[in-house]
């Protein structure tokens, strides 16, 4: 009767250590598509091949906490505008011989440059301008998009530069 014990309870010993061990490689296999999935631009350069697996999943955490504040950034910038939609479609319809200077912001993302321009129903600049500076800079321009909301229309310029050449400065002339 002890050698039956002895036996079975050797036999759980070994299928204990094959499911953790099985837990343990499914853990990995996890941890490594999680890592994955981050961005390369958001290790520091040859950083990623030498991170430990707890500090990748730090810097995933990180990262996934960096997209939720954008996140949330642009909730708050969209109830902002509805808000401001809202209030001008309450004041009535906007006045069509004001001329509202448009407003320019450019925003980096690594190797994406985003260019947000705002201005009025009646659009004083070219577009096509705009690109081609953009263009003659070196940059590549991936998507345009046209959003109006209220008496302002926004027109957001997506675009890839090159990431070596990090000394070139984007110099738009009032168009």
């Amino acid at each position: 009767m002890r050698n039956e014990r002895g036996t079975s309870s050797a036999a759980r010993k070994v299928e204990r250590r094959t499911i953790e061990k099985n837990r343990r490689i499914q853990m990995k296999d996890l941890c490594l598509k999680l890592v994955s999935l981050i961005p390369p631009q958001h290790f520091r350069p040859a950083q990623k091949e030498y991170l430990t697996q707890q500090d990748q999943l730090e810097q995933a955490a990180s990262y996934i906490q960096q997209l939720s504040a954008r996140v949330e950034g642009m909730r708050r910038r969209k109830v902002q505008a509805q808000a401001a939609a809202n209030d001008s479609t309450r004041r009535g319809p906007p006045s069509t011989s004001r001329l509202v200077s448009p407003v320019l912001k450019f925003r980096v993302f690594g190797p994406i440059l985003e260019v947000v321009l705002i201005s009025g129903l009646r659009r004083n600049f070219s577009l096509h301008q705009v690109v081609n500076i953009l263009e003659d800079e070196g940059a590549e321009v991936d998507s345009i998009n046209l959003s109006k909301i209220g008496d302002k229309v926004f027109h957001t310029i997506h675009a890839q530069v090159d990431p070596t050449s990090n000394d070139k400065i984007f110099v738009l002339e009032r168009v």
